[in-house]
């Protein structure tokens, strides 16, 4: 079953040395999923700092600085994972670091098999 990992936080909790020591065990994690053939996608999101969100009311585009949200943790991350069951996908969640500072959610991803299949998935590691 694939899941998404939708990975929230507040940005300003993390010191630039716990920051890099975030990505890099999350590297490792995915590396390790990765040769397990559980790992699919993932990548880390800039700043809320860079968001642009985007609303179509009565046929009008409403553009907006800034992420949809005000709320005290943001979306930071995602990481989209191929496991047995939920009790897998909760396992990797609570290893995950962001999961100690923040909140990981977890969603079963719907499978649409009408819809294009992707050549390439971002942030997805190169076998070259």
């Amino acid at each position: 079953m694939k899941y998404m990992l939708l990975i929230y936080g507040a940005e300003k909790s993390w010191t630039e040395s716990e920051r890099e020591a975030c990505m890099i065990e999350s590297m490792g994690i995915c590396q390790e999923l990765e040769a397990q053939g559980k790992w699919i996608a993932a990548s880390p999101l800039h700043s809320i700092d860079t968001a642009t969100s985007v609303q179509v009311r009565e046929g009008r585009r409403q553009i907006t600085d800034g992420p949809f949200a005000e709320t005290t943790e943001q979306l930071g991350g995602y990481y989209i994972i191929d496991v047995d069951d939920l009790d897998e996908a909760i396992a990797i969640a609570a290893r995950l670091p962001p999961a100690k500072k923040g909140t990981v959610e977890i969603r079963p991803l719907l499978d649409l098999p009408e819809l294009p299949q992707p050549t390439a998935v971002p942030g997805e590691l190169s076998n070259d």
